[in-house]
Formats: structure tokens, C-alpha cells, sequence
């Protein structure tokens, strides 16, 4: 039977790995050369997103030669599919505040063994900001234990959320459910980067945050990173969340009942 990694030495590579591709990020941040739209016009992807993606994954890569990568831009392929083990990366999360010099944007690196997610890491170049996360070990800002908000009642809430990048389409804009949630709490905020928004939650910046469209980059360490700093995560039926299937509400657990009643019949089945 393979003996398992320490989450601690995969913590510890993940940081390194963040650190790397948030450098690359940086030395080029203001400076944006090659834009390119993917899915839609208003899906960006840089030549910065790509350079950070190579780095991040070889630097991974050189330490553990035989785990699979699943990362956004899909610059390693799809070898080491039977390994237990996957980096779920995002090496630019916020690209079109990056491209627009907007500093709002982070590197996300998950690792989930045999499925469940075990640890993760949520770089801030611009604020030297990093969050980690260890399963059943808590979560951290810059060594610093993380917790939730102590907020309670929707109605005094800093919620944050996003729109897909087919906001223009429907049947899920999120643009319905930004009104609902506007009029019932203090203020919402929309700040383009899913993960900042989840690791916000965690540190209690924010009481609350939902989204309907992500991928698994998007979520996987920050939803780790919730559930440790004491919070609650699901899907908008109040069911555990599914990384691969986009939706998430995220909370202080406080406030996540008035949340998922404002999601109505159309999320019911």
C-alpha cells in the first residue's frame, strides 16, 4: 500500500509553488502585452496566466513527478490520472483585473487525495497576503489562525459575489439573485476574483458569499479554507458542494440559512 504524503509537505509546496507564480505575476503586473478571449469576450486569458501556470506546475512537478494537475489553462495536459493525488490550480484568478491593472487577483492551489481535498493555498501578491489551509489543521493568513465573522441577521451582512463569464446569456445570470440579496443585506460587493472572495470569508472580511457558475479551480481551496476557519459551505439546495459542478454559497454559518432562502423554487431540484 503507497504510503501517503504528510498534508504538511504538500501545504509546504503549494506555498512554494503560490509564491513562484505570484512573482511571475507581479514582474509583469501594468504591463500586460497579449490579451486573448476564450469562451466569450469577456473571458480573458493573458500570456501572464500562462507563464504563471508553467512555473507553478514545474515547480510542483519537480517535487511530485507521478501526481495528476488539473489547472485552468491546461498547460501540463492530463497525464497521472490514476495518481491519488490532484493539484487543482488556478494560476491567475482575476484576469481581467489583472489585464486592466486592477490589483485584485490571486493564485489558487488545491491538493485533494483519493478525492477529498486536503490542503491549500491562496496567494495576494499585491498584499505579500497568503492563506493555507491544512484539513482538520485550520486556516491561516500569513501564520495568523483564521476565523469567520461572528455577524448575525442577513441584514447586517458584507456579502461579496460574481458573474459568469455568460452573464449576457441566461438562464442563470446571477443578475436576479445580486437584487434579492441587495435588498435584504447591509451591501454586496462584486470584486472578480472567487477565490479572494472565499478566502475573505474565511478571515471574516465578508459574512457571506454565493456563485453559480465557477470551476473547480475556482473553489477547491477556498471551500476547504471556509470549512476550517468555521464556517459552512454548500450548494444553494443547502447540500454538500460539488467543486465540479460550480455553484457554492459560503458563509459564516450564521447568516447561511437567510442565504440559501433566497435561492427560491428554480434551485429546488
Amino acid at each position: 500500500m503507497q504510503r501517503l504524503e504528510r498534508p504538511e509537505n504538500l501545504l509546504e509546496v503549494a506555498a512554494e509553488a503560490a509564491r513562484l507564480g505570484g512573482s511571475v505575476l507581479e514582474s509583469r503586473f501594468g504591463q500586460v502585452m497579449e490579451i486573448r478571449t476564450k469562451s466569450s469576450p469577456i473571458d480573458l486569458v493573458t500570456e501572464m496566466d500562462l507563464k504563471s501556470e508553467r512555473t507553478i506546475v514545474e515547480h510542483i512537478i519537480r517535487h511530485f513527478p507521478t501526481h495528476e494537475v488539473l489547472a485552468e489553462e491546461n498547460t501540463h495536459g492530463d497525464g497521472n490520472r490514476g495518481s491519488p493525488y490532484k493539484w487543482i490550480i488556478d494560476p491567475l484568478d482575476g484576469t481581467t483585473n489583472y489585464a486592466h491593472g486592477f490589483p485584485f487577483f490571486a493564485v489558487s492551489i488545491a491538493v485533494a487525495v483519493n478525492g477529498d481535498l486536503v490542503a491549500g493555498v491562496i496567494y495576494h501578491p499585491p498584499l505579500k497576503e497568503l492563506f493555507t489551509v491544512i484539513r482538520n489543521g485550520g486556516a491561516h493568513l500569513n501564520g495568523r489562525q483564521l476565523q469567520v465573522s461572528a455577524t448575525e441577521g442577513l441584514s447586517r451582512s458584507l456579502l461579496v459575489t460574481g458573474f459568469p463569464y455568460d452573464v449576457r446569456n441566461p438562464p442563470h445570470t446571477n443578475l436576479e439573485y445580486f437584487i434579492r440579496f441587495t435588498k435584504r443585506a447591509r451591501a454586496v460587493r462584486r470584486v472578480g476574483s472567487a477565490a479572494m472572495d472565499l478566502a475573505y470569508v474565511a478571515a471574516g472580511r465578508f459574512d457571506g458569499y454565493w456563485e453559480l457558475t465557477l470551476h473547480p479551480w475556482d473553489l477547491a481551496a477556498g471551500v476547504l479554507m471556509v470549512r476550517e476557519a468555521g464556517g459552512r459551505v454548500s450548494n444553494t439546495r443547502g447540500e454538500a458542494p460539488d467543486i465540479y459542478k460550480g455553484e457554492v454559497v459560503a458563509s459564516n454559518g450564521k447568516i447561511h440559512g437567510e442565504m440559501l432562502g433566497l435561492f427560491g423554487a428554480e434551485f429546488a431540484n
